[in-house]
């Protein structure tokens, strides 16, 4: 990654042409970025490999920013760098806001290709929708009220639907994260009164012999990976049980783990997930990954590392491994 640093009084946009040149010479360079120490902005090869593209995927202002521009800025921390995850996000970034402009444009202000290719389409809905004769401009005109009616009515219902649909999403999760979170507080030390009738599945196991082997990769630690499975969850620890660093919950309906690392740091490390943020007054979990199945582990690997030494470091007994 290059950076172009000019003063604060000079634009940065000023400098594009500047930092260009550099990017073009050095092949290795995947992200350049050019700021005047308030503005800055992120440019990478979307259009032409090892060409700079001419706009920025990504700006930002130290002095207006919102949560998603800060979002957007944790890819760059040295040590979430990824020369690769970073192009897949600025081509999202890019073609979300295109589309967006695009769509708002057309449903805003519909142009004539579009009512006219609306029309041509209605019929195939219902026969009873099918609009006689030739689609000419005069029709064009007559429909266009209709059109834009059509159009409003459909995004009031759309909005609608979807807030109606997250509500009931909320309410059907409530119960089951709760009980699940109220787990989370229950006293380590002492065993699970109900423990002997625990019936450990080979879904768990299977989920423990992946951290475990991805945890065996550490070049810093070497605790030895242990579980515990209790009635409300299947924990696996870094040596004893109150050393936890992932609790699976691997109902046949929903499956999560949580763990002690920030709702932030998580979602860095699993961009393809849903990511939840944990009460703080539940005990030391900050944070829950949803998952499909166990094999979703495979590419939750650096997570599961990050869990596992992020444990193992607040341990002052732990040996370190020879290099």
């Amino acid at each position: 990654m290059l950076v172009e640093a000019k003063a604060r009084g000079q634009k940065a946009e000023a400098y594009d042409g500047q930092l260009r040149r550099y990017f073009n010479g050095l092949i290795a360079t995947k992200v350049a970025v050019v700021s005047n120490g308030i503005e800055y902005r992120f440019f990478t090869d979307l259009r032409a490999t090892n060409l700079m593209d001419e706009e920025p995927f990504f700006s930002f202002n130290i002095l207006e920013y919102d949560l998603k521009d800060l979002e957007n800025l944790k890819f760059f921390h040295k040590d979430n760098f990824n020369e690769s995850t970073i192009k897949r996000h600025a081509e999202e970034l890019v073609y979300v806001k295109g589309m967006a402009e695009l769509v708002g444009g057309i449903l805003r202000s519909p142009s004539e290709e579009f009512m006219r290719f609306l029309l041509k389409e209605l019929s195939k809905t219902s026969p009873t929708y099918k609009i006689e004769g030739q689609i000419n401009d005069k029709k064009i005109q007559r429909f266009e009220p209709i059109v834009k009616k059509a159009i409003q009515s459909s995004l009031v219902e759309l909005m609608t639907r979807s807030i109606s649909q997250e509500m009931s999403h909320v309410h059907e999760d409530l119960k089951p994260t709760i009980q699940d979170d109220i787990a989370e507080v229950e006293d380590e030390e002492e065993p699970d009164v109900e423990e002997s009738k625990v019936e450990t599945t080979a879904e768990e196991l299977e989920a423990f012999g992946k951290v475990k082997e991805i945890a065996a990769t550490s070049k810093l630690y070497q605790l030895e990976v242990k579980y515990r499975d209790v009635v409300s969850y299947f924990g696996v620890n870094a040596g004893k049980t109150t050393w936890w660093f992932l609790r699976f919950y691997l109902s046949p309906k929903r499956k999560s783990f949580v763990t002690r690392l920030s709702i932030e740091d998580v979602k860095i490390l699993a961009p393809e997930f849903e990511v939840q943020e944990m009460s703080a007054s539940l005990g030391d979990a900050a944070s829950r990954v949803i998952i499909s199945s166990v094999g979703d582990l495979d590419k939750l690997s650096s997570l599961i590392l990050k869990c596992y030494e992020v444990e193992a470091a607040k341990h002052q007994g732990v040996k370190l491994l020879a290099n």
